[in-house]
């Protein structure tokens, strides 16, 4: 493991230049300390997690000291949000600091959110306060432990520097790490400036540094889109059978990679509710929870007409078409798992939504019921949960062709099918108030909670001792906490 002083820098796209990205110094902090930092984050930079109690780590975390290999750039990207072209976006209080060579011969990208104000701010003092960046690092980290692709978070440092939102804040930065911070939005942004040579240039790039084995392909961009197709295929049935809500799909928060990225008034369902609205700006419910599989697929449109100067609108099109069917196969699978089956049959489907409607119906806790079904003997479990749902009659039916269905299986004893289950269906999970009373607490100067909360999202599919309580429903007032894009 090595010291902060030791990283190795290699900054590929500072190197692409002022066309793709603007060099910027971050804005320091005032008073600078941890709040909290990712072990498991740091080791893909091979940081020795003792690193993050130094006071340099506050200090380079919080603008006021850089390394000397570092190249910071805000980057500049357009995007289509809420359906409005946008044709000037950028990094308005981000910066990409550089990109960490790891011995594992990864490269990461440092990117600092809430690095003070940029050619891109808009107009905003280019600052993340301290609850939207506790949000963004539970989020990031929460996540990879579900096994959902995602950007990670190294560290959350706070700060006495005042901001104003809603109310006054304290202004405080996050340390997000991902292997690229191009979007679908940097491709459209050239496209529509009519900038070709510039997005012939971005294009070789991502295909050189994250697609490489594309350009063996006969048609190395045709080949790089379909792959982006498959990955947000993927990326979206796993939002979905987990119940993660992302709140602003702009195609600017849209990543090149097919991972969960920029995190802002995101929940995870409390009671199922295909029709929740996460974002208390999202007046249309454009981005509902039941919108994520045909917005996504609009995403990929979109990119895919930026990309129309090198790949035929024919294939283009054959390509989106593979989306929806991916979606559904890789959705159906984890589905299965989470109901502990082991084989496919044709009336799954029904099986499964039957189910949700159901839930809908009734209120029921997405992810308590799948992990108390895997908590005893299918029959057993099932008539422990039939009382949380309001068509008794409706569930004995379902619960009936669960059991049959169950009996079809060749794999294993009740117990390797509860074995299975609770390997998939989580215990404990994000749930907007438990963020909320970490964030509580850190305003106030306790760090205690954000990082245990943090140590319980980071194994959530196991039960660990004195953490009952991580795992309940949430208490009413918690179900109904208003989450806006300034959170």
């Amino acid at each position: 493991m090595k010291a902060l002083d030791e990283l190795t820098f290699d900054n590929r796209f500072a190197r692409l230049g002022d066309a793709f990205s603007t060099s910027v110094l971050p804005e320091p902090i005032a008073e600078p300390r941890l709040v909290v930092a990712s072990d498991g984050a740091l080791a893909l930079l091979d940081l020795d997690p003792a690193q993050a109690e130094l006071p340099l780590f506050a200090e380079i975390f919080s603008g006021h000291k850089l390394w000397a290999d570092a190249d910071p750039r805000a980057m500049v990207y357009s995007g289509h949000q809420f359906g409005s072209y946008n044709p000037r976006l950028g990094d308005g209080r981000g910066l990409l600091l550089g990109e960490v060579y790891n011995d594992a011969g990864e490269h990461w990208d440092l990117h600092l959110k809430g690095a003070g104000q940029t050619p891109y701010s808009r107009m905003g003092d280019g600052r993340a306060v301290l609850r939207s960046s506790i949000r963004e690092f539970l989020a990031s980290e929460a996540l990879f432990a579900l096994g959902i692709p995602s950007s990670r978070a190294g560290c959350v440092i706070g700060s006495s520097t005042p901001v104003w939102r809603e109310k006054q804040e304290r202004a405080a930065m996050v340390l997000r790490l991902a292997k690229s911070h191009v979007r679908f939005g940097s491709f459209e942004y050239f496209y529509y400036t009519k900038q070709p040579e510039q997005l012939k240039e971005l294009g070789e790039h991502v295909l050189a540094m994250h697609f490489p084995h594309c350009l063996e392909q006969p048609e190395p961009y045709l080949a790089m889109f379909k792959e982006i197709v498959e990955r947000n295929a993927e990326l979206i049935a796993k939002w979905q059978a987990y119940g993660f809500c992302h709140g602003v799909m702009n195609t600017d928060n849209m990543s090149i990679l097919g991972i969960t990225f920029d995190f802002g008034p995101f929940a995870f369902l409390d009671d199922f509710d295909r029709n929740f609205i996460c974002n208390h700006s999202d007046h249309e419910g454009r981005y509902a929870f039941s919108n994520q599989v045909p917005i996504a697929q609009w995403n990929l449109s979109a990119l895919a007409q930026a990309l129309t100067p090198f790949i035929s609108v024919d294939a283009l099109r054959e390509t989106i078409g593979l989306f929806l069917p991916l979606y559904e196969a890789h959705y159906q699978d984890l589905m299965r798992r989470r109901l502990g089956l082991t084989n496919a049959e044709d009336d799954d489907g029904e099986l499964i939504s039957g189910l949700l409607k159901l839930m809908q119906n009734s209120g029921v806790d997405y992810t308590l019921f799948f992990r108390r079904l895997g908590n005893d003997p299918a029959a057993q479990a099932l008539q422990l949960l039939r009382d949380d749902f309001v068509d008794i009659k409706g569930f004995d039916s379902w619960a009936e062709r669960y059991l049959a269905r169950i009996s079809r299986e060749d794999d294993g004893t009740d117990q390797q099918r509860q074995t299975r289950m609770h390997a998939v269906n989580p215990l404990y999970i994000l749930r907007n108030y438990l963020a909320q009373q970490a964030i509580d607490a850190a305003e106030n100067g306790d760090y205690e909670e954000v990082r245990r909360l943090h140590k319980v999202l980071s194994d959530p599919f196991n039960e660990q001792p004195g953490m009952a309580g991580y795992a309940q429903r949430p208490p009413d007032w918690g179900k109904h906490l208003e989450i806006s894009c300034s959170s």
